[in-house]
C-alpha cells in the first residue's frame, strides 16, 4: 500500500512542485494538501496520514509548532519531512524525529531519497543515531555564502559509544589515517561521518579552514605557534589540548606566509 502523505506550505508553487514530483514516485500516495500549519494540524486529525512533507517557515505556525501542537493534543505522530530553503533548522528537526529534511528547490532524486527513508522507517524504526546521522548529512547542503558556511554547518562526532555535535568554529583541525577522519577541538576529538577531507572542506569557508597538508585540514584561527622547519619547511603547533603539531606541505608555504603576512 502507498503511504497516505500530506503536503503543506504557504506557497502554493512549492505545494504544486512537490505534488508534481510525488505524482511519479508509486510509493505514495497525495491525499491532501495544507497552507499553514493550523491545516497541518487539522489534515492530520482528519487523515492520520503516514507521511507529511511540512514545510518549516509558515505564517502563524510553522512546522515546528506543528509538531508541538501535535504532541500537546496527543494526535499520533505522522512521518515528517521537512522542506524549506534554509538548511539552519536541520538539527532542531533531528531533535523533533523527523525523518529527513528537503531543501528547496526541490531535487527528483532527493525527494525520492526522502520518501524511501520514510517508508525504512515505517516497516522498522531507524535508531536515533541513524537519524542524526542522516539530518547531519544535509546540514550545509544547500547554496550558502563561504563567509557564513563556518557559522551554520554543524559537525558530527563519535566517540566512546556517544555522538556530539558541533560548531565548524570550534574544530581546530581534522586529519585522516587509514580513511578515517577525526576530528580535535580544544577538548575532545572524535570520528566523522564525512569520508574524505575534500568532502568535509567543502562545506566549511574557505578563508577559514585550510589544507595545510594533504591528511590535514587545520582551522587558522587555532593556529598557537608557526615553528621553523626542515628545509624552509614549517610546523603548525595548534590550540588543542594536546598542541598537536601539522606539518604544512611545501606546496602549501606561499600559502602559509599569505595567511599569517610571514
Amino acid at each position: 500500500m502507498p503511504m497516505q502523505t500530506l503536503i503543506v506550505d504557504d506557497e502554493r508553487p512549492a505545494r504544486e512542485e512537490l505534488a508534481f514530483l510525488l505524482k511519479g514516485i508509486p510509493e505514495v500516495a497525495v491525499v491532501a494538501q495544507g497552507k499553514n500549519g493550523l491545516d497541518a494540524v487539522n489534515l492530520i486529525k482528519e487523515h492520520n496520514p503516514d507521511l507529511v512533507f511540512l514545510d518549516v517557515q509558515m505564517p502563524g505556525l510553522g512546522g515546528f509548532g506543528v509538531i508541538k501542537k501535535l504532541a500537546e493534543k496527543k494526535i499520533k505522530m505522522p512521518q515528517i519531512i521537512f522542506a524549506t530553503a534554509f538548511d539552519e533548522y536541520a538539527v532542531h528537526a533531528f531533535e523533533v524525529n523527523a525523518v529527513d529534511y528537503v531543501l528547496k528547490p526541490f531535487d527528483k532524486g532527493r525527494v525520492a531519497k526522502a520518501v524511501q527513508r520514510a517508508k525504512k522507517m515505517l516497516e522498522a524504526q531507524a535508531s536515533p543515531v541513524e537519524r542524526l546521522e542522516t539530518l547531519v548529512g544535509q546540514l550545509g547542503a544547500g547554496p550558502q555564502k563561504p563567509a557564513e558556511a563556518g557559522k551554520r554547518v554543524k559537525l558530527l562526532l563519535k566517540a566512546q559509544q556517544r555522538m556530539f555535535l558541533i560548531d565548524a568554529n570550534e574544530m581546530v583541525y581534522a586529519s585522516i589515517q587509514d580513511g578515517t577522519i577525526t576530528i580535535f577541538t580544544k577538548d575532545s576529538e572524535g570520528v566523522s561521518n564525512y569520508r574524505t577531507i575534500e568532502e568535509l572542506q567543502s562545506g566549511l569557508d574557505s578563508e577559514r579552514f585550510w589544507r595545510a597538508h594533504r591528511s590535514y585540514l587545520v582551522n587558522i584561527d587555532h593556529i598557537k605557534e608557526v615553528v621553523p622547519w626542515f628545509k624552509s619547511s614549517f610546523m603548525l603547533k595548534m590550540s588543542d589540548k594536546r598542541v598537536s603539531e601539522i606539518p604544512v606541505s611545501r606546496g602549501q608555504t606561499r600559502r602559509l606566509r599569505e595567511l599569517i603576512k610571514m
